[in-house]
């Protein structure tokens, strides 16, 4: 895959909020992507910082990252999709963190899953 493709496809899968293959595309191309991060969107920046500092980020979340999660658990529950996508969209590099998954509800996790946001 040329680094344009790569860049693209990067971009599609944030966009499209398949976190999950923008994670893994980031991981194998670190050092490039390191080199041309401004090649990447904003969203995709951001999720890329916390793939490249992962080791740096093993923090508990802080007030503002546990009153988003609630509010995603409202709109899955109420089943508001269109909320429910606007605020995850945002939100890339607080989906990846481990312990976002035990502050989910079920029916937020089914969404993410169903959307491949989230790998549970």
């Amino acid at each position: 895959m040329s680094e344009r493709e790569l860049f693209t496809t990067i971009n599609k899968c944030v966009n499209e909020l398949d976190f999950v293959s923008a994670r893994k595309y980031m991981e194998e191309n670190i050092e490039l992507l390191n080199r041309h991060k401004h090649r990447l969107q904003h969203n995709a920046q951001e999720l890329f910082e916390f793939v490249a500092n992962r080791d740096l980020n093993s923090e508990m979340l802080n007030r503002k990252e546990l009153n988003i999660i609630q509010a995603i658990n409202e709109y899955a529950a109420n089943f508001n999709i269109r909320g429910f996508k606007l605020l995850v969209k945002e939100r890339g590099a607080l989906l990846s963190k481990k312990d976002t998954l035990t502050y989910l509800n079920e029916d937020a996790k089914a969404l993410l899953e169903s959307m491949n946001a989230l790998s549970v």
